[in-house]
């Protein structure tokens, strides 16, 4: 610690427990945006909140070659849950040391960069794993959906203003559009980065992106990437297997070690098992689903929270109509929107290019995993091109 300032104390990311339970048909349960959800062979989930939550500080690196460098400390709490804490710490490192430099010729611009870890053994901040990321941004993209709502409601844009929008209200409005789109865009890229490298983030969700500004005349400029890797799942053939048989691999004593980082993905294969992923490459591309069904749903927050009547609408009633209500039937839930005036502004964002968006939502939500985009199909679909807009391609 004596290599760092800490200037500001940035709050704490909490991590839930989940547990599932026997598959039904219909539940009313609410997920966290954790990327786990499977309408056709989940069953209702016990959400309970957990013993872990990791402090986030913002500060400088005050002596050595990085000295003057902003960045963000993550501390993981030692004092409770020793082995889960030490798990979650150890797999979000050793998942940016696979997606970052000397591992990787270049660095993502999507994925936030690690510059190293640290455990405190005495002191304030004794017993606690300490993660250093480089400070690219501290607004997640819930924050800014929840800036872009208040601002819908009062006609103007987020950030500076423009004079030009009091003779064109509609101007705020595509410009909000263009942001929402580079957000969702960058992060499918940085996703597909992961996904190259074998890893899945399996945690996607709107706190997990970081913006490094939300100023919206200033979109062209904007980077999005992922944080919070600490349930990050392995996917390489050496992680999938180690060496064990099918039959060991699927035999519930053998999942179920006593090995912490295994325990993380636990659940993720339980589930995949259920769905008839059985094979190696039918378990990679049950993850590689998995996440894509987050992202759809990540999709789906972007496309209504910054546009609608703030209070209207949320991440996880806005998940609740689409599994619960709709059954995933992606055109029904459309048509039920439509008749909120409330949300008018989300539903003609999504309807761009003869419905491009609740085509590409209706996709990366289909309850049959095996028929899901990539996230590399989905950087090419029209919607998130912008080409469905008829505007130059988004970058």
């Amino acid at each position: 610690m004596q290599d760092f300032v800490l200037e500001k104390t940035l709050g704490a990311v909490g991590f839930m427990n989940i547990a599932s339970v026997a598959p039904r048909a219909n539940t009313n349960q609410e997920s966290l945006g954790l990327g786990i959800s499977e309408i056709q062979q989940r069953g209702a989930q016990d959400v309970t909140e957990g013993g872990v939550s990791a402090r986030l500080y913002a500060g400088r690196v005050k002596r050595g070659k990085l000295y003057g460098t902003r960045v963000i400390l993550k501390a993981y709490p030692r004092a409770s849950a020793a082995d889960t804490v030490d798990a979650m710490a150890a797999n979000e490192l050793a998942a940016h040391a696979t997606l970052q430099p000397p591992t990787v010729r270049a660095e993502c611009r999507h994925v936030c960069k690690l510059l190293g870890g640290f455990v405190v053994e005495h002191g304030a901040s004794a017993a606690a794993q300490w993660l250093v990321f480089r400070n690219d941004g501290v607004i997640t993209a819930a924050a800014y959906a929840q800036e872009a709502a208040a601002a819908t409601a009062a006609g103007r844009a987020v950030g500076q203003p423009n004079f030009l929008d009091r003779l064109d209200p509609g101007k705020p409005l595509a410009r909000r559009r263009a942001f929402v789109l580079r957000i969702m865009r960058q992060t499918m890229q940085g996703l597909a980065f992961m996904h190259s490298r074998q890893r899945l983030h399996q945690a996607l969700g709107p706190t997990s992106v970081l913006l490094d500004r939300v100023d919206e005349q200033d979109s062209e400029r904007l980077t999005a990437r992922l944080r919070d890797l600490a349930f990050s799942v392995d996917i390489s053939s050496e992680a999938l297997f180690g060496g064990a048989t099918l039959a060991e691999v699927w035999d519930r004593g053998a999942i179920a070690t006593q090995d912490p980082l295994r325990q993380l993905a636990d659940s993720l294969w339980s589930r995949a098992r259920q769905a008839g992923a059985l094979t190696e490459l039918e378990r990679r591309n049950f993850g590689v689903a998995d996440d894509i069904y987050a992202a759809g749903l990540l999709l789906a927050f972007l496309a209504f929270v910054p546009f609608c009547e703030p209070g209207s609408i949320d991440g996880p009633s806005l998940q609740r109509l689409l599994e619960s209500t709709f059954q995933l039937d992606v055109a029904a839930a459309r048509e039920y929107c439509e008749a909120d005036e409330r949300w008018a502004p989300a539903v003609s964002f999504l309807d761009a290019g003869g419905r491009a968006g609740w085509g590409l939502l209706s996709a990366m939500l289909t309850p049959e995993w095996r028929r899901r985009p990539t996230a590399d199909s989905c950087l090419v679909h029209p919607f998130l091109t912008g080409e469905a807009f008829g505007d130059e391609r988004v970058t």
